[in-house]
């Protein structure tokens, strides 16, 4: 069966009927579509009597919102690597008989493949008018890709939609919907939860949607804040959702540098969407509110969706830092070509600051099977007498930093250098060049010795300019607070050592930006070690389809 980018699955089925039949049927969508499904509501949509005319307002009941839970709920259960959107611009409160939800069909960001269906076709005879009414139904609704395939799910379905298949007949109750609605969060690498929040939001608006994104100060506690997405990204990707959603809205997507922004002072808001662990948040908004004389907004809570695949070290709901969590060890950004590379053996780059559990990864990928290079250590053999650069640091430095037994005096060379980037600099271009010559023949031993990958301990291999040497860059890192804790347990000296010690050095934002897989070392050890075998045996498998691809045979 082919697959598709993208997809359409509009639903037919009656509202109440939807929460069991969710799970089968996003399922059997899943097994057609590997990036975006849409979900389109169409409660009572007669597909096997003739081709619908146009489509109509759907009334959105008070329980759409628990079914909008559901949805991305069951969503991230069952087939988490699709990007599940709901639709709801045919979703109307309060119906008005002279509009229509589609004057003219929906551009979405991603144009539909291919359109499915729960709609029940028990004769097999009209599955192919029930085809072109749906095909004919979606090109009605949004704007779809040149020769859009359908597929109808009802064979696949049929145990579960056999049940229940009628409306009950109980009368439904409006949602409540306000004129202007706020809410605020990270919204980083966007999830079930943050889609339900969103769509509820959606729901709940009838002309503005207002949207305060954390940024700056409010995400340094974050966990992994490294590993937070760039505003501008995380702005984007709202941007692009909330137009698919509910294209009417007016959307508003402002910076949020303190946990109020405009909720406390835009006098035209009437509603602030909470979940269960924000409400105390979306009551303190109130109060400031009330301070500077202005009505109370409504608090609508939603709850928290759980995460039935957490692990360990994650929370029980679905949230954005277990998302980054799971990040670690994986290939954050593909390694750019290094055509003057060796193709065995494979080269990772390791880094990380003061604290951050470097060495103690790469000991455990030399356990696993890597050559390990310590190019800290090799730098201690440049200053060695008799070598080129020893003779170079006498003739800058003068030989009031050689000790009487004829070796470098590196207390002395360092009070020299400190705090002085002219002279570190020439000490610098003295030293790196030399050991970058040390750890390209050490290289060279593990391909005579048939060693498969190597690992380059390097705390300055970026600074160093190291990176042509290695095909990958792999940075540990470790929130400052705990790097200090380290420091000062390991050499003894003060916590404003420690600190200044960390600020010389390259910020754990800087190397991420640099890294291709990233590690964290702040959990118990088992998890480091499981967090390191998962990117080894990632690597394992990049190795190979290269070897593949370039034909190439160690």
């Amino acid at each position: 069966m082919s697959m598709f980018s993208t997809g359409l699955l509009v639903l037919t089925s009656p509202l109440h009927t939807l929460p069991l039949r969710l799970a089968p049927v996003l399922k059997s969508a899943a097994k057609l579509v590997e990036h975006t499904l849409y979900v389109h509501l169409h409660p009572g949509l007669k597909l096997g009597t003739g081709c619908p005319t146009r489509p109509v307002f759907i009334p959105a009941s008070a329980d759409l919102p628990g079914l909008i839970s559901r949805v991305y709920s069951n969503a991230a259960d069952i087939c988490a690597h699709l990007d599940v959107r709901l639709l709801l611009a045919n979703i109307c409160a309060k119906q008005d008989a002279t509009l229509e939800p589609f004057p003219s069909p929906q551009t979405l960001s991603q144009s539909p493949e291919v359109v499915m269906t729960d709609f029940p076709v028990k004769d097999s005879g009209k599955t192919s008018l029930v085809s072109r009414c749906l095909k004919v139904y979606a090109g009605s609704c949004y704007k779809c890709s040149p020769g859009l395939s359908s597929a109808i799910l009802w064979p696949q379905l049929q145990d579960v939609m056999d049940e229940h298949q009628e409306d009950d007949g109980t009368k439904s109750v409006s949602v409540e919907t306000f004129r202007d609605v706020v809410v605020g969060g990270t919204f980083d690498r966007l999830h079930g939860a943050h889609r339900t929040l969103l769509n509820i939001c959606c729901l709940m608006a009838n002309r503005r949607f207002l949207i305060g994104v954390c940024d700056q100060e409010l995400l340094k506690k974050k966990v992994l804040k490294e590993l937070i997405e760039p505003y501008s990204r995380r702005v984007g990707k709202l941007h692009e959702f909330l137009n698919d959603v509910k294209p009417s809205l007016q959307y508003d997507i402002v910076p949020l540098s303190d946990p109020f922004g405009p909720s406390i002072s835009d006098p035209e808001l009437q509603c602030i969407v909470v979940s269960e662990e924000t409400r105390r948040g979306g009551e303190a908004v109130n109060r400031k509110r009330a301070e500077n004389g202005l009505p109370e907004l409504k608090l609508c809570e939603i709850p928290l969706i759980k995460d039935t695949h957490h692990a360990d070290i994650e929370e029980e709901k679905i949230s954005s830092s277990s998302l980054r969590t799971r990040l670690l060890g994986t290939l954050l950004v593909p390694p750019m070509p290094h055509p003057t590379l060796p193709q065995v053996p494979y080269v990772i780059g390791l880094t990380g600051g003061s604290g951050s559990g470097k060495s103690s990864i790469a000991q455990r990928l030399e356990d696993l099977g890597a050559a390990r290079i310590d190019a800290d250590q090799l730098g201690h053999e440049t200053y060695k007498p008799g070598t080129a650069a020893y003779h170079r640091i006498i003739q800058e430095f003068g030989s009031d930093v050689v000790n009487e037994d004829e070796t470098i005096d590196r207390r002395a060379l360092g009070k020299k250098v400190f705090g002085n980037k002219e002279q570190l600099k020439v000490l610098t271009d003295i030293v790196w060049p030399e050991i970058a010559r040390l750890v390209k023949a050490k290289v060279q031993q593990a391909k005579e010795e048939g060693r498969r990958v190597c690992v380059v301990d390097a705390a300055v291999l970026l600074q160093a300019g190291w990176t042509e040497m290695v095909h990958e860059v792999w940075v540990a890192i470790i929130p400052e607070e705990e790097a200090v804790r380290r420091i000062v347990q390991r050499d003894g000296v003060s916590q404003e050592d420690a600190l200044r010690r960390l600020q010389s050095q390259w910020s754990n934002t800087q190397l991420v930006e640099r890294a291709n897989v990233v590690l964290c070392t702040l959990w118990e050890p088992d998890v480091t070690q499981r967090q390191i075998k998962k990117a080894w045996d990632l690597l394992q498998l990049r190795i190979q389809q290269r070897t593949e691809e370039t034909g190439f045979q160690p």
